[in-house]
């Protein structure tokens, strides 16, 4: 597992390292993270560490997993990710990704969304020198009359710092500021907070081009689960599961490794190229290259590249999809007991039939 989690590391860091300073914003590295679930199959070791849905009855539902990641912006790789159930105390993906902090450094920019937007959240950042552009929460109100006065609709606001929470202990609560400079900002009837706090360096629709691009985490954490397919794991027991998902990253973090090469050569941008065209172009060739050696691997390789950087993705700002899907879902029953009481219910209408 050591090993696992190591190369998939590695691989993701080294990627961050190399890539053009072009694609980073302003010579800083953007930094994504979110957190998704993941199913699993219904054995007592895997409920026992990652149990069920608390809505469920008991052998109705599926293990879950929450997974927490921070990926690069530039890159896509997966650059840290954390691990844990989505039931009981401190499991949260707020939980998991304190979990993740340490992995970020000095200068980074993280884009979060609304869930990450808290008081101790940015200040454990801003301690790190790590900024933050997230979303207001949406019990939070804000009022633009207060602060100092940015622009229209744009000013710095100072957060006076909650009471301590149950998770942090006495010693790091006193160590937090009594008091944060926010800025908060509205753009299209959406309120952002960051900080970024000056003004005249960053504009208000930088804020917004910067907070757009948090949608791209969505789509990265979707092509490992569809199209790596890690959205339902097949392991039995907690070591493999957790195994398992760290080869998946992996894998990953070799793909995007392809998509880097393939776009520095073409003098592209890896977000410019298509994930599930790069995977399904490398499969198509996997056999020959397994099996090529020397200057045939090479020249192998160069068209396995130049091939995946004519997989340009179509630019679409603004793009706006239902969240909905057209097919049908077949019309079967929910299993609402377990499958022994449904058998047996089965059985004993057939008795009462007189049916074999």
């Amino acid at each position: 597992m050591k090993l696992i989690s190591r190369l998939a590391l590695t691989v993701g860091e080294r990627l961050e390292l190399e890539s053009p300073v072009d694609w980073k914003w302003r010579g800083r590295t953007i930094k994504l993270m979110d957190g998704t679930t993941i199913s699993m199959p219904d054995t007592a070791r895997n409920q026992q560490v990652y149990p069920q849905s608390g809505v469920q009855r008991v052998g109705l539902g599926f293990p879950l997993a929450m997974l927490v990641a921070v990926m690069s912006l530039s890159t896509g790789a997966v650059l840290a990710w954390a691990l844990g159930p989505c039931r009981g105390k401190h499991t949260g993906e707020q939980a998991l990704f304190r979990q993740l902090t340490p992995k970020l450094t000095v200068g980074d920019i993280l884009l979060a969304d609304r869930y990450h937007c808290n008081y101790f959240t940015a200040a454990q950042l801003l301690a790190q020198g790590v900024d933050l552009v997230t979303r207001q929460h949406q019990r939070r109100i804000t009022y633009f009359r207060r602060g100092r006065r940015l622009g229209r609709r744009d000013h710095l606001v100072d957060w006076l710092r909650p009471t301590r929470p149950s998770w942090m202990d006495a010693q790091t609560y006193a160590h937090m500021p009594e008091r944060l400079a926010m800025r908060e900002t509205d753009i299209g009837g959406r309120v952002l907070v960051t900080t970024l706090t000056d003004a005249q360096c960053v504009s208000a629709a930088d804020i917004d081009a910067l907070y757009r691009r948090r949608w791209q985490v969505e789509v990265d954490l979707r092509s490992i689960k569809a199209e790596m397919g890690m959205d339902i794991l097949r392991t039995q027991t907690p070591s493999m599961i957790d195994k398992e998902i760290a080869v998946y990253l992996l894998a990953y973090n070799l793909v995007c490794a392809l998509m880097v090469r393939a776009a520095m050569g073409a003098g592209l941008c890896a977000r410019a190229l298509s994930f599930k065209g790069s995977v399904q172009l490398y499969l198509a060739l996997a056999q020959q290259l397994r099996f090529a050696s020397g200057a045939c691997a090479k020249r192998m390789t160069a068209h396995l590249l130049g091939g995946i950087s004519e997989l340009r993705l179509p630019i679409r700002p603004g793009r706006v999809e239902p969240h909905a899907i057209k097919r049908r879902p077949k019309n079967h029953q929910l299993l609402t007991v377990t499958r022994d009481v449904a058998r047996a219910t089965i059985l004993r209408a057939r008795e009462k039939t007189g049916l074999k």
